[in-house]
């Protein structure tokens, strides 16, 4: 066996999987499976039934920082590639994520929760990015420039900024390292990944498979552990010159302060608190249906989820009948049994929905679907709709991350748009209106780096994912997300 070896999968899991191999309990290091010296482990729990599903080595703040000198032992090798070297290997890695789709799948719906079509839909859009990074790799965008100087010839250069660190949440624990990691690696980057101790065997599958797609050992390092633990040497060292992170704006304005003193380059996902606004010359049945998209995706544990709801008086009644309707329809249970909602990932995440609600209802909130913990186990909270919801409550502040939607009325456009806008956040807002002017008005004014016009999904490969205000900086995906972990070089030389 590899060391990469099934010996350190969970037999009860491993024996679903083709390929018990992709199972790894270990972290993955300069192309080993490595257990900490400690011995020290962390539980991975199935958060559908509470049992243990495996542990994941908890490597020590000195084993992190070993490992940061792994990825800058090959980070010459790995960038002096040819371009087309490097696209030939990410493809070879994409391909073998779609090959291995299932086991990927049954792997996160085990360690995530979520819904077993979510798990698939997130291994092919985890892979999207695989792909369209191995095309980029080949790209690299030098440019010409009309010299200022007599006697000279102008180049502008992008060159890979070094060690990159990338730290991915437990919501999207697939798609969220390779949209960081294939962009890196093409740009020339080795990386680093601290992925969610919630969720890390689809981390450390990845691992498995990029090592067999073959990324050189110590290019794409797997770091499992205690967050503080692992990330406080990277922020600290100056090798690692980019630090990609998802998660709460609470932990990137951390992040953010800690790196100050390396002067690192900074690439953040934070916080959302999206909008999703709805007029009364809508669609309203187009509307419904694409609300419950927005709200319910991933349990509601998704930064692009809808939080707030805005719609106009004339219509707020119908709409809110039919999207009651609707929640009430939607299905509860175990991932691997494919319902529309599966558990929450934690006991936290349950509290948040609770306190939203009871707060929301306090104020004079109606609970018209939901509105409590299911009697399928302590992290399954109902699909919920509360209606009439103030402005001061706490649902229409914070970002509830979780099935519980909040709606209320509006009177008039202007009233809409800066109600929408009254956020720290601008990550995504949603509209619906079949008025272009409208349109067209309502996308310039709202103050987001992303505005979704009749519908729901607008993420993918080639599209600049990202943020305004605290929802982070910088952009994943697109172009974009590959010059993220590029440093410009200007060349100014005499050719006289």
């Amino acid at each position: 066996m590899s060391s990469l070896s099934a010996k350190y999968a969970h037999a009860g899991l491993a024996a679903q999987l083709a390929d018990p191999d992709l199972l790894c309990q270990l972290a993955h290091i300069g192309g080993q499976a490595v257990a900490a010296v400690s011995g020290e482990t962390i539980s991975v729990t199935d958060p559908a039934t509470g049992e243990e599903i495996g542990t994941i080595a908890a490597l020590s703040a000195e084993e992190s920082q070993a490992a940061i000198g792994r990825a800058d032992e090959v980070f010459h090798a790995w960038s002096g590639l040819l371009p087309q070297e490097r696209s030939t290997i990410l493809r070879r890695w994409y391909d073998l994520i779609m090959d291995a789709q299932e086991d990927l799948a049954q792997i996160m719906t085990a360690e995530q929760g979520k819904p077993i079509s979510e798990s698939r839909g997130e291994i092919a859009y985890a892979a999207s990015f695989v792909e369209f990074f191995a095309e980029e790799a080949k790209r690299p965008n030098i440019e010409s420039v009309t010299s200022h100087l007599p006697d000279a010839e102008v180049e502008i250069w992008r060159e890979p900024a070094g060690v990159a660190a990338l730290i991915t949440p437990w919501n999207f624990p697939s798609a969220m390292i390779t949209r960081k990691a294939a962009a890196a690696l093409a740009a020339g980057c080795t990386c680093l990944v601290h992925p969610s101790s919630e969720t890390p065997y689809s981390a450390t599958a990845l691992a498995v498979l990029g090592a067999r797609a073959g990324i050189p050992a110590g290019a794409f390092n797997v770091v499992t552990g205690k967050a503080p633990t692992i990330v406080e040497p990277w922020v600290k060292d100056s090798r690692v010159r980019v630090l990609s992170f998802t998660g709460s704006t609470e932990v990137g304005k951390l992040l953010y302060r800690q790196s100050a003193d390396t002067v690192k380059r900074l690439v953040m996902e934070l916080g959302g608190h999206a909008p999703f606004i709805v007029f009364a010359d809508a669609d309203i049945d187009q509307a419904v249906e694409e609300a419950i998209k927005a709200k319910f995706a991933t349990s509601g544990q998704d930064c692009l989820g809808a939080n707030r709801f805005f719609v106009e008086r004339r219509v707020y009644d119908q709409f809110c009948e039919r999207f009651a309707e609707a929640s009430s329809a939607l299905t509860l249970g175990a991932g691997h049994t494919d319902p529309d909602i599966g558990p929450l990932m934690n006991e936290k995440a349950v509290a948040k929905q609770i306190s939203h609600v009871e707060d929301a209802l306090a104020k004079g909130a109606r609970c018209l679907v939901g509105g409590k913990i299911d009697t399928q186990g302590p992290l399954f909270f109902q699909p919920t709709v509360l209606v009439d919801v103030p402005a001061d409550a706490l649902i229409m502040n914070e970002e509830t991350f979780g099935p519980v939607a909040a709606i209320c009325a509006f009177d008039s456009e202007e009233e809409a748009l800066k109600r929408a806008n009254d956020t720290e956040y601008g990550l995504i807002a949603y509209l619906h209106t079949m008025d272009p002017r409208r349109i067209y008005r309502a996308s310039r004014q709202l103050q987001f780096g992303m505005v979704a016009v009749n519908r729901t999904k607008v993420t993918g490969a080639p599209i600049p994912f990202g943020g305004y205000k605290q929802s982070g900086m910088g952009r994943e995906g697109a172009r974009l997300g590959m010059e993220e972990f590029t440093e410009v070089k200007y060349v100014c030389r005499d050719w006289a």
